[in-house]
């Protein structure tokens, strides 16, 4: 198999992310592993394997045929077979589809809304359906949607995996005092919830001031993250309360930090809670999207309502307080994510259900 990975930037995102890990992983695997970003490129770029082909075709606009047929010209040249599409860059696979019509695409559903499906718009997803030869669901709601919705018949439920990050010479260095660090990986998007992790940062500053919080993730400067950055102000969290940016060293920054969370309103299957478990960390996570199948409270860590900020400030407490009970759920984790969550698992029955699709 000849296959190419499509995605429409190298933010560090979730779907890039597993973008660049699916062509990664699969270049060991298979004849040709290839990645085309297709509007912009970003902090990922560094992580693509040298043996990767890669391509960026910086598409303008959403009707760009220079960029398609430079896209043709690719797929020809390195005699692709299989075009693998993830979230919105779809769009560009079925155009392809139409003057390549041998080829077989693939598009890898991603999308991170869960708890609001009911009113994800779908019109264009279902005037599409037909060219796709199968779709991948990163969780099971994600799978029933487009078998119910799309009325998709070969659709399958892959996990995210995660993979240690490649080479790289950002260092971060975390704010705040050695072993009282809290690290959270999100964008700033509405769906992660920063809301919460600031309400939870108010009371922690009240009992335990020396614990800060510290956000990676980009910021799309905008109205969201501008209130963040208003809130964190106008309640003197600015000791307590650390942004980032973007950032690749994920592992040197969460060696940095013993605990982990996420605040998220909605959820996929967070690529950020698979690195958590591959560097042993103890976390609190809210219960949505495929999280819930992967921390069990109580035993790998503890998980919440979205809606609790008491009950998740009670169990980030509960973690600082227990020096082996943060140990133990990191070990916890870091065994879930290997036993479930590896890119040879996911790996194999991806590269068995091509076969048949």
């Amino acid at each position: 198999m000849r296959i190419i990975q499509i995605i429409d930037s190298l933010e560090a995102g979730g779907a890039e992310r597993m973008a660049v890990n699916y062509a990664n992983t699969l270049v060991d695997e298979i004849d040709f592993s290839g990645l085309v970003a297709t509007r912009k490129e970003g902090v990922l770029l560094n992580q693509i394997n040298q043996k990767v082909s890669y391509l960026f075709l910086n598409k303008k606009r959403q009707l760009d045929f220079g960029a398609l047929f430079r896209l043709r010209s690719f797929v020809l040249k390195n005699k692709v077979t299989h075009i693998h599409a993830h979230s919105t860059s779809f769009f560009l696979a079925v155009l392809l589809k139409c003057i390549c019509p041998n080829l077989k695409i693939i598009r890898h559903d991603h999308y991170g809304n869960n708890e609001f499906l009911a009113t994800r718009p779908y019109f264009v997803l279902k005037q599409t359906a037909s060219f796709f030869n199968g779709v991948i669901a990163v969780n099971q709601k994600l799978k029933n949607w487009s078998e119910v919705q799309l009325k998709a018949e070969n659709v399958i439920y892959l996990p995210n995996f995660p993979t240690k990050e490649m080479g790289g010479e950002e260092h971060t260095i975390l704010k705040g005092v050695e072993g009282k660090r809290i690290v959270s990986l999100a964008n700033l998007r509405e769906q992660k919830n920063h809301f919460l992790l600031l309400e939870v940062a108010q009371k922690l500053k009240e009992f335990y001031p020396d614990w800060t919080f510290h956000l990676v993730g980009k910021d799309f400067e905008d109205e969201y993250s501008r209130q963040i950055i208003k809130q964190i102000k106008e309640c003197d969290l600015e000791s307590n309360v650390f942004l980032y940016g973007s950032r690749q060293d994920v592992e040197y920054i969460l060696n940095q930090a013993p605990i982990a969370v996420l605040t998220s309103q909605s959820e996929g299957l967070p690529v950020a809670l698979l690195e958590y478990g591959l560097y042993k960390k103890a976390v609190v996570v809210t219960r949505v999207g495929e999280i819930p199948m992967i921390v069990q409270h109580g035993k790998n860590g503890l998980i919440v309502d979205s809606d609790e900020p008491d009950l998740f400030y009670l169990s980030v407490v509960d973690l600082i307080a227990n020096v082996t009970l943060r140990s133990d759920f990191g070990k916890a984790l870091y065994d879930t994510v290997q036993a479930n969550y590896t890119a040879e698992s996911v790996m194999e029955k991806y590269l068995n259900w091509l076969k048949i699709s």
